[in-house]
């Protein structure tokens, strides 16, 4: 009996739930404005959006690498190798692998960040398997290695993850991120790695099969992905449980988006992405266009007036029968005294992607062994 009790304690003790900080940081595209380099940019790289979830979409000039992160202001700490090496990732429910500069890159790109060095871990092993995640044209390139993987209580010993050995265009030295964990499936992963959170459910490293997110809105601190439970302090109410269409992306069905009781766009339902690496709210240009005429943008452009805002209505993104409203405090970005939409049209298919923008007002769940989402209202 006194066995059985340690190997239940034993048993117990490996099975964690474990809370990543994220920091809220500058985004690159606020790096580049600052450093005069925004307009020359994306004069130089256009991109479209989609080229995240089909690279064959990607427009012919997008060839620089992490466009589709422009915005993204939230990144956690995870460490590789013993002993430990330290890096910032975005956590991104939009993608399926691990990768993180390394020694090996000898790209401008990587000159001012934390490179991984394989010499200085005693628990890597290497592979003879390459990996190139495109981005646009252009497209990290690398080798895949396996070793210990710690996010925050959570080790995980034999986690396959990108070393990467070119990452083109010079601007991505403005990022203010090393890597990214992506925690999509493993469907969408290049050259079939398996994702860390597949790793951390095979190993039985999670008291349940699910992580949960909370971003918080103005704080630079508060906001983190708890992996293996729920933090119910977050939210107020029910979970609303949402099944999965797709186990590829965290693809969900919406019923409509509405204004003022008035559907203008998502009429008889359409597909959704909640992304955790999106910034922004994007969909179909046709609706997009509709919602940016109905709250008033100018000329053709994505600009409003500030002093509109406070009489600008929720838009309504119905799921499964449940209203999801976002305030306009939400979907009006302001920055450096001007104000614009926060969403942007994507080709994908008629799909919507639910970046941050709505991720702030909600506590999300990601539960992969329900495939499910759950949505609640922030406490």
């Amino acid at each position: 009996m006194k066995w059985l009790l340690l190997l239940s304690l034993v048993a117990l003790s490996q099975c964690r739930v474990t809370k990543v900080s994220l920091k809220k940081g500058k985004s690159l595209r606020q790096n580049l404005k600052e450093h005069g380099l925004l307009e020359d940019f994306l004069k130089k790289h256009p991109y479209n959006p989609a080229s995240k979830y089909f690279p064959s979409l990607a427009n012919k000039f997008a060839s620089e690498p992490l466009t589709n992160y422009m915005d993204i202001e939230y990144y956690g700490t995870i460490s590789i190798g013993t002993p430990a090496q330290d890096f910032t990732v975005i956590f991104d429910t939009g993608s399926s692998n691990l990768w993180v500069p390394s020694v090996y890159c000898s790209s401008a790109a990587c000159t001012n960040h934390k490179k991984f060095n394989p010499s200085d871990s005693s628990t890597y092993k290497a592979t003879s398997q390459s990996l190139s995640i495109q981005y646009g044209t252009g497209s990290m390139t690398g080798i895949l290695g396996y070793d210990t993987v710690q996010v925050g209580g959570i080790v995980d010993t034999n986690q396959i993850f990108g070393l990467s050995e070119t990452e083109p265009g010079s601007f991505f030295y403005y990022v203010p991120f090393d890597g990214i964990l992506g925690l999509a499936f493993p469907s969408i992963s290049s050259s079939g790695a398996t994702p860390v959170f597949d790793n951390m459910m095979n190993e039985g490293l999670v008291s349940q099969d699910l992580f949960s997110v909370y971003l918080s809105s103005n704080d630079q601190t508060g906001s983190f992905v708890m992996f293996g439970g729920i933090d119910s302090s977050y939210y107020s109410g029910s979970l609303n449980w949402i099944p999965l269409s797709s186990e590829s992306y965290w693809e969900i069905t919406m019923d409509s988006v509405t204004m003022n009781g008035e559907t203008i766009a998502c009429s008889g339902g359409c597909q959704a992405i909640i992304d955790t690496g999106t910034s922004l709210l994007a969909g179909p240009p046709s609706g997009v266009s509709n919602i940016n005429s109905y709250i008033g943008t100018s000329d053709g452009t994505v600009r409003i007036s500030c002093s509109a805002m406070s009489s600008l209505p929720d838009i309504v993104f119905t799921i499964n029968g449940i209203e999801f409203p976002v305030p306009a405090s939400a979907y009006i970005i302001e920055e450096s005294g001007s104000c614009m939409s926060g969403f942007e049209s994507i080709y994908l298919e008629g799909r919507w992607i639910l970046g941050d923008i709505f991720i702030r007002q909600y506590y999300v769940v990601f539960d992969r062994a329900n495939n499910q989402v759950a949505l609640a209202s922030m406490a």
